[in-house]
């Protein structure tokens, strides 16, 4: 079994597993919003990437594997958030992530379909800080 220091010395040099890099994709046609969510959703530690349009996310999530987090515009050219979200379902396997739809759209029924669809919550534009903080720590990602 070996002495208490013999253990002692096993257990240090056993080095604890590094934490596991949570990812986010942040999808919306605007550089702002994008930059904005970034500084937000990097500050609490995740490894953010971006994407312009939800063609360009699917291809992404595609190559790269699916975020533990994505943060998506409602309205954009080429395929909009609801149809990315839906069109999730058929890469996403086991692994679902946590979607916050980010949108100047705040109609009740679309968030309703956004929600069905697979989102989480919904923050609407323009936010601040604290209000996508708020969303997030709401749906368990911060």
């Amino acid at each position: 079994m070996g002495t208490i220091n013999e253990r002692a010395d096993v257990a240090a040099q056993v080095k604890p597993a590094a934490p596991a890099v949570r990812r986010c994709l942040i999808v919306d046609d605007s550089r702002m919003i994008r930059r904005l969510s970034r500084d937000i959703i990097a500050s609490h530690g995740y490894q953010v990437s971006e994407a312009e349009d939800g063609e360009e996310a699917l291809a992404r999530i595609k190559a790269e594997g699916m975020p533990d987090l994505i943060v998506i515009d409602w309205n954009m050219p080429v395929m909009t958030g609801l149809q990315c979200v839906k069109a999730l379902r058929q890469v996403a396997g086991n692994t679902w992530p946590k979607i916050m739809f980010c949108t100047t759209n705040d109609d009740p029924a679309d968030i309703h379909k956004g929600i069905e669809a697979g989102a989480s919550d919904w923050v609407v534009k323009p936010f601040d800080r604290a209000a996508m903080e708020a969303k997030l720590e709401k749906i368990g990602a911060i």
